[in-house]
């Protein structure tokens, strides 16, 4: 694909960075839209913006190095390899989340309603981000024959993301993106009922952690040891996020007014 969009000065504009900036901006201008309506300062927004994202950063780095802490303990040069690598989503997320719960609370945001804008600016940051992994070739799938499947060619993305070249490969970057596009048009729809704080955030856990759990069967990188031989640890965390936002989905129905009987 073009893991590299241009050259100026023999400085490379990586196609997979501007698109993750594109989806920062995007995902800013949507969660301060819903925060808006909800009443929220969008000012404290656009700050928990730049929190999340470094705490995204970090956290999704962090649990890279974790899954295969005896690589990089034991070679240490390694680290220095994955630099332009985004990491793991699921570490990313769980430490923008902390994050953002410690923020929310420190200026007295509340946290669900904020939570809710945060949603559908998640889902649309992730589809356009998952455009950037496409370009770059990192997130490919299984080897395959279907006429679908794409084959990569640039030796570049072959040295930054490690994908094989000259061999037909699922689009799973597509896949996920059109997923993440698809759970943004949900939100956005949920949005519109007005459901109770919460809700939306909750059902963007339950879709998105389903779609990612289904689609990590059609991956064909390494993303670290499976566990029992079976499921990767995104799995794992993708299938603790969809029950849990299944749980408290249920929990909400239960809990909101019935109608009064006639």
């Amino acid at each position: 694909m073009y893991p590299v969009l241009f050259e100026i000065f023999r400085f490379q504009v990586g196609t997979y960075g501007l698109l993750y900036a594109v989806a920062f901006l995007a995902a800013l201008r949507v969660a301060t839209h819903y925060a808006r309506r909800a009443g929220i300062d969008t000012g404290r927004i656009l700050d928990l913006g730049i929190y999340a994202l470094l705490a995204g950063f970090a956290g999704a780095k962090l649990l890279l190095y974790l899954l295969d802490f005896r690589l990089y303990f034991g070679h240490p040069v390694e680290i220095l390899r994955t630099w332009r690598s985004a990491g793991v989503f699921h570490g990313g997320l769980l430490a923008a989340v902390a994050v953002s719960v410690w923020y929310l609370r420190r200026h007295r945001v509340p946290v669900a309603p904020a939570a809710d804008a945060a949603a559908p600016a998640l889902a649309l940051a992730q589809s356009i981000g998952r455009l950037g992994c496409f370009a770059a070739g990192c997130c490919y799938g299984l080897p395959s024959e279907r006429p679908w499947a794409i084959t990569f060619r640039d030796p570049r993305a072959h040295q930054i993301t490690g994908v094989p070249l000259d061999l037909p490969l699922l689009p799973t970057q597509l896949f996920h993106a059109a997923g993440d596009l698809a759970i943004f048009l949900v939100l956005v729809l949920l949005h519109r009922r007005r459901p109770p704080p919460g809700t939306v955030f909750w059902a963007f856990l339950l879709l998105h952690g389903a779609g990612r759990f289904g689609l990590e069967f059609l991956r064909g990188d390494y993303r670290g040891p499976a566990i029992g031989g079976l499921l990767t640890f995104s799995q794992i965390l993708a299938l603790a996020g969809a029950l849990l936002g299944a749980v408290m989905l249920a929990r909400g129905r239960a809990a909101s007014p019935s109608r009064s009987p006639r």
